[in-house]
């Protein structure tokens, strides 16, 4: 039985945590970038800039220069926007209101391969339109610290708190 639960965490990390599903139409209403390490800014702005959408949203999640609010990278307006609480939730229910405000129907979040699964979850509950996910690389030396640090936060976002 043990090998067999194995198996399943194994299968389970590796759909969820190492390789989700990815992707992009041609346009969305916003980019959103969470929190977090890789290069997400960098692959936010080619998106920008090669015209996705009309917002880039920024949280201050992570270093964002205060020059990079409120300017455009090709057509789209960058939004920064400072989570409370600082988490993905926090980033999450954020986006919802600035969705309402400007009335989108579809984000694309910019994370790493290991967050894309519970940020999707998190703006899903936060954001009534379509959510979906491209990943920038994690550093190869974070991984292990990741996946654990994602099964916990997968499991409060699944069990312990289930609100936007």
């Amino acid at each position: 039985m043990l090998p067999v639960l194995f198996v399943i965490f194994c299968a389970a990390t590796a759909r969820l945590f190492i390789w989700p599903e990815t992707g992009i139409p041609e346009r969305v209403d916003a980019i959103v970038v969470p929190g977090g390490p890789g290069n997400r800014l960098g692959a936010a702005i080619a998106l920008a800039r090669q015209g996705h959408a009309r917002f880039l949203v920024l949280s201050h999640g992570m270093p964002v220069p205060q020059s990079m609010c409120g300017v455009h990278f090709g057509p789209a307006l960058s939004i920064c926007i400072w989570p409370d609480p600082d988490t993905t939730q926090g980033e999450a229910e954020a986006t919802g209101r600035l969705a309402k405000e400007y009335g989108w129907h579809s984000i694309v979040l910019v994370t790493t391969p290991d967050q894309t699964w519970r940020s999707e979850l998190w703006f899903g509950r936060c954001f009534s339109g379509t959510v979906y996910g491209v990943t920038t690389p994690l550093p190869l030396l974070q991984w292990p610290r990741q996946i654990a640090y994602q099964w916990a936060a997968t499991f409060k976002a699944v069990v312990v708190d289930r609100s936007c």
